[in-house]
Order: structure tokens, then sequence, then C-alpha cells
């Protein structure tokens, strides 16, 4: 049996998909329905308006990273919780473990208690060579937000 949350705001049409079979996800949602303009979002590193690395620490990174994410939706006429989809890059799997709580703590800061369907990739390396993380992302604004 689907499990099917609706989520806060009534006007984004959006349901959290977690069936029952696959368990509780812990800081994701297995799935997203929604509905409205569609948003891509390019991958954000952790950079300044500069466009330079505000730190070589992995937290301060995705918290900037996740600040600049959320500054493309909003400037897109939505707010956090408009983010059906997260996919996340990071350089090292266990510096991203090992730094969990000021991730958490971050994240919370951004997105509160949303969360969209995410995956979380390790690769080689990003384009931008101090960057130890990218976030690109898809939000669904809902329609008349313009």
């Amino acid at each position: 049996m689907n499990q099917r949350e609706k989520h806060e705001p009534a006007e984004t049409a959006a349901l959290i998909i977690n069936p029952d079979e696959l368990g509780k996800p812990r800081g994701y949602s297995n799935g997203v329905k929604a509905r409205g303009a569609v948003l891509a979002i390019a991958g954000q590193v952790g950079w300044d308006r500069e466009q330079r690395m505000v730190s070589d620490d992995f937290a301060a990174q995705f918290d900037q990273a996740l600040a600049n994410l959320v500054t493309v939706v909003r400037a897109a006429g939505g707010s956090p919780e408009h983010l059906i989809q997260m996919r996340l890059y990071v350089t090292d799997k266990s510096e991203y473990a090992s730094q969990l709580k000021a991730v958490g703590e971050a994240y919370r800061k951004h997105m509160q208690r949303h969360y969209p369907a995410m995956t979380l990739v390790e690769v080689k390396g990003l384009l931008e060579d101090r960057a130890k993380i990218e976030i690109e992302g898809l939000a669904v604004i809902p329609d008349g937000s313009d």
C-alpha cells in the first residue's frame, strides 16, 4: 500500500509518495508528485556572488550551495517547499558523513523539514576545483506564482 502525505501548502498540489514497502526514508522522500511550472536548477556550488568559494569546509560549502539553489527558486517566484527533487554530488562521501550534524543544521536553515526526492552521488571531481559539493534541483512552482 502506498503512503501518500499531502504537502504543507495546498496550492502546490504536491503529494509526497513514500510507499510502505520501502520503509520510512530519513532525510528525503522517495517520490513527489506535483503540478505547476517546472523549474530546472543548474548545479550550485558553495561560492558567493563574486563566484569565490566561501570556504574549504564541507559544511560551509553545503550551506552556501543550498542557499544558492533556494535563491534560484525564489527568483522564479517559488519557495523551498516547491523543490521536488535534489541531486547532491560530493567529492568525498565520508567527509559528508562526518559532518552530518552541521549539514543537517544548514539544511533545516534553508529547507526547514521539507524533504524532496533526493540522490547523493560521490564523484571523482567537480568543474570548480575547490568545490566539494554541487547541488542541482527541480522545482514545481504553482500556477499563478509568477
